[in-house]
């Protein structure tokens, strides 16, 4: 008898018979993903590769000829790593101070909530701040006596992005720090070494995952960023996501713009596939399954812990201290000339910028439910279903999310703004660039929670007869709505401050807040610029404490139904 079996392929009848519904779920998402991922980027290397028809370099060729651009390449390169480095320098500071200093529970959540600050607020709310203070008439520059002080160039830029994304590094470290036995830091101590030793020797090496997580994220983060050179870097220092969007409105060149995208993808997509398969690969495991009881953390040294503290406390005041100068600004009727104080910068908001307010929360209502819906069915089919392509289907799901905003901006451009997909200009394009780049974080999060529910759990409703939909909806779905709830709360957040892909793609018949704040910056409008930023702020902190609310909500439901259960 021949004990061989034959092969049976990924889709077997014998599965499709048990789970009707995921030809028609891998149909719907392979479809959404190839015309709103794969099909403009391949429509964006089409015109960056192709002339009158002709495969060509001549394209990119010229762009690497031109020496601004080049100049541009090699400034977005440099100050991406200067921010990756302050960033997460101040990042794990801040994380060491949360995790490691004992200190008032109060205390560590104003540091915490303060470093929120910047998340939740537009991109370019420190540039404005950071203007205001810095630039020509600035406050701080009166106070100080100092004539003559050019802010705008790299310095301003990466003064500005630093603040901005610093609080990634923080949450990111913050777990990773948190993680770390103390007992291992204990053994170091009842060996004699010195607290610093054992901060260098001990804490420092295992904290290598989540510094070189952090750096990558950085580094990814100031190469996307659009509105805070836009604003701070000027002529001087020009970068290429600025260099794209001058390229593009300003000169009207598709194939440059296209090609300059082209060189920013690059560096984009070799920190992603980093991050993906180098940084995702390494063990640093400190916590298994058999330990001890965890003993406190140990001081690590007054020399150390006070000049953390320092830096900690210097920073949160001045992030204080720029979120009321944008308040103030925002109360002044022009800024630096007549400070007298008024509400008519407000009152210019919710006339003039009534539609920015209504369009933008629109857009955010429509693509943050329809984006919490593809993360727990792309989650779901990642994590649970077994067929050929599921790996790829993860990757392009994630694709957009890893390339820069610029490059997604100019993708849609290219690939909506004729037949047969003609999308420009309508509600349709905005939603689908927010859902296709920020439901990420929602997909990235349903996996890891699906990661720890037992599979046996939807396993028994099926075999009481429940279909693959009724179980996914009944079952999946309430286990994973933390998750959801946490991706939709991230996807909001992005609906209402991004800016660097949905630039290409306003118009006329739909406004947003970050552009109109946008507009005045350039307009030299400070004070409505600081009125619209006011406002985001307030509606986004909102929305989030709703959502943030929710989510608690429902993870304390689940906790307790797990413990009657």
């Amino acid at each position: 008898m021949n004990s061989s079996q034959p092969t049976e392929s990924p889709l077997r009848p014998s599965l499709l018979k048990r789970d009707p519904a995921l030809i028609p779920a891998l149909a719907v998402l392979w479809i959404s993903l190839a015309l709103f991922v794969l099909y403009p980027l391949g429509r964006l290397l089409l015109v960056t590769f192709t002339t009158e028809g002709q495969f060509t370099f001549g394209n990119l060729a010229s762009v690497l000829d031109n020496w601004y651009d080049r100049q541009a390449f090699r400034n977005s390169l440099f100050l991406a790593a200067a921010v990756a480095l302050s960033g997460t320098f101040l990042g794990y500071i801040y994380a060491f101070v949360v995790t490691r200093i004992p200190m008032p529970s109060w205390l560590k959540w104003s540091m915490s909530a303060v470093t929120t600050l910047p998340l939740i607020s537009p991109p370019f709310t420190s540039s404005i701040a950071l203007t205001l203070s810095l630039g020509p008439n600035g406050i701080l520059l009166k106070l100080l006596g100092i004539e003559n002080f050019n802010f705008y160039g790299f310095w301003g830029t990466w003064m500005s992005e630093t603040l901005t994304f610093f609080p990634v590094a923080f949450l990111t470290l913050a777990a990773i720090l948190a993680a770390i036995d103390p007992n291992l830091e204990d053994a170091g101590l009842s060996l004699g070494a010195s607290p610093r030793r054992v901060f260098r020797t001990v804490t420092l090496p295992l904290s290598i995952p989540g510094i070189a997580n952090a750096l990558l994220l950085l580094f990814a983060s100031s190469l996307a960023d659009f509105a805070t050179p836009l604003v701070l870097a000027g002529h001087s220092f020009p970068v290429l996501p600025t260099q794209a969007y001058l390229q593009i409105t300003g000169l009207y060149d598709l194939k440059g713009g296209a090609s300059l995208s082209f060189l920013l993808l690059l560096p984009a997509m070799t920190v992603y596939l980093m991050q993906r398969f180098w940084v995702g690969k390494k063990s640093y495991v400190t916590v298994g399954g058999k330990t001890g009881s965890r003993s406190s953390f140990k001081s690590t040294g007054l020399l150390l812990e006070g000049f953390a503290l320092a830096v900690c406390f210097f920073i949160t005041a001045f992030i204080l201290y720029l979120y009321s100068i944008i308040l103030l600004g925002a109360l002044v009727k022009v800024w630096g000339v007549d400070n007298t104080l008024t509400l008519e910068n407000f009152r210019y908001v919710f006339t003039h910028g009534r539609k920015a307010i209504t369009d933008t929360l629109t857009i955010a209502a429509v693509a943050t439910p329809l984006g919490g819906l593809l993360a727990v069915v792309i989650g779901t089919v990642v994590q649970r279903k077994k067929f050929f392509s599921v790996k790829a289907m993860e990757f392009t799901s994630l694709l957009n999310y890893a390339l820069p905003g610029t490059v997604v901006g100019i993708a849609y451009i290219i690939a909506f703004n004729e037949k047969p997909i003609l999308l420009t200009g309508t509600m349709t394009i905005l939603v689908a660039a927010y859902i296709f780049r920020y439901s990420a974080a929602g997909i990235r999060s349903v996996i890891a929670s699906l990661h720890q529910i037992d599979p046996s759990i939807e396993e028994a409703s099926a075999s009481l007869g429940a279909g693959t939909a009724r179980t996914f909806f009944r079952v999946t779905v309430p286990l994973v709505v933390p998750s959801v709830l946490l991706g939709m709360r991230y996807l909001f957040i992005h609906c209402m401050t991004a800016i660097s892909a949905t630039i290409f793609l306003v118009s006329v018949r739909w406004s947003l807040l970050t552009t109109r704040i946008l507009e005045c910056m350039t307009e030299l409008q400070f004070a409505q610029a600081c009125a619209f930023s006011i406002v985001l702020i307030l509606l986004v902190f909102c929305a989030t404490a709703v959502l943030t609310g929710l989510t608690r909500y429902a993870a304390r439901r689940i906790s307790g139904e797990g413990g009657r259960s």
